[in-house]
């Protein structure tokens, strides 16, 4: 790669990572608010807080990187023709096609990493999510206990707690249980905290009573220092981790289980997910197209491209809305993946038609032309 060609790339790589990391910290920013409720509902860790954020990052990079390319190739690439180095650059010798090159390359490798993102990355983060979701919804701890309410985890179940601190601590803790055989057990206890015992999750009470009814009406009361109840019987469930388009592997997508009747019944979907797994990272090389097609496809202007920048921002707006449009249409009609494909290419000839419409060698022909025509002007 000649010196040139290292300095546009230089120039552009710097803002379309700044591009990036600030349009996925907005993202992620989004993202953790609502999130909250893993801390505040469900009362998990920070740490699991943090894991759930990341695991969504491989997915809100591949929809911002579009966006960083276009954004970062518009400012780069204003400065450096409001500055007339791509001026330069023409009247040195360089033809369009070596100037759009870099970027170009670019958006290349920028769609290459995308695609690693889709096919492997994304499935492996969201697979990861999924199972951490998964271990929130179903753990006892904040299933069970409710700081200040009453809750009804099973049927025939009432727990009530005063307060739960970060470390699980229950303070004040009640339960009524009524048994199928008619009688019921009331516990109180001071403390309280979940654990497995035998890989069993229980619930260890200290310093409590318990007052039982029986079948005759009898009131039997017994005061303990620790008592150990059995949890195992509420969490003996069936349900098990359902993995959506967006965490499955492309094989899983475009081959999916048809003996299972949700795949069979979800096989447009699937299919739709695994095209636009392939097409989306086309947008990359699209959107750099458009960003050129803006700022070098007319001549230059001292005044700015303000007008042709937002019609390109506007252009590559309706484009992405398109592609997700066309992608949910795919999910009715298989016909209909091939526009997945048929939408960012088409941008992208268009934005490449704008860049080679005017070529540089128009401009060298219009000075021959006008030579004879100014020297018999001086001589005059």
């Amino acid at each position: 790669m000649r010196l040139i060609d290292r300095y546009l790339l230089r120039q552009l790589l710097g803002p379309t990572l700044l591009a990036t990391a600030a349009l996925t910290a907005v993202a992620l920013l989004s993202q953790s608010l609502a999130g909250l409720d893993l801390i505040v509902n469900q009362r998990q860790s920070a740490f699991v807080f943090l894991k759930v954020t990341a695991l969504y990052m491989p997915q809100l990079i591949n929809m911002i990187l579009p966006i960083a390319v276009f954004v970062a190739a518009l400012v780069a690439l204003n400065r450096l023709h409001t500055e007339q180095e791509i001026v330069v650059c023409f009247a040195g010798g360089m033809s369009r096609w070596k100037v759009a090159s870099p970027p170009l390359r670019l958006a290349a490798v920028v769609a290459f990493l995308a695609l690693i993102l889709n096919l492997w990355i994304q499935p492996l983060a969201y697979r990861t999510l999924r199972q951490e979701l998964f271990e929130v919804r179903t753990d006892m701890a904040s299933s069970l206990v409710r700081e200040g309410e009453f809750t009804e985890p099973a049927p025939g179940l009432t727990v009530y707690a005063q307060s739960v601190d970060g470390q699980g601590n229950i303070e004040n803790l009640f339960i009524h249980q009524t048994k199928a055989d008619g009688s019921a057990t009331t516990y109180t206890a001071d403390a309280g905290r979940i654990a497995k015992r035998q890989d069993r999750p229980v619930l260890i009470m200290r310093k409590g009573s318990t007052q039982e009814f029986s079948e005759r009406g009898v009131l039997n009361y017994l005061t303990f220092d620790e008592y150990v109840f059995d949890l195992s019987p509420l969490t003996n469930s069936d349900e098990l981790i359902h993995y959506k388009p967006s965490d499955r592997w492309l094989h899983e997508l475009f081959f999916p289980d048809l003996t299972q009747d949700w795949e069979k019944r979800n096989r447009l979907g699937l299919l739709a997910e695994g095209h636009a797994r392939l097409a989306t990272p086309l947008y990359n090389i699209a959107f750099m197209a458009l960003a050129l097609s803006a700022i070098i496809g007319g001549g230059f202007s001292r005044l700015g491209y303000g007008r042709r920048i937002a019609l390109m921002g506007a252009l590559a707006a309706v484009v992405r809305i398109l592609g997700f449009v066309v992608q949910t249409a795919s999910e009715e009609s298989a016909w209909i993946n091939i526009l997945q494909y048929a939408v960012p290419l088409g941008a992208l000839a268009y934005g490449l038609k704008g860049v080679f419409r005017q070529r540089v060698s128009r401009f060298i022909d219009m000075r021959t032309r006008r030579g004879p025509s100014l020297a018999r002007n001086a001589a005059a």
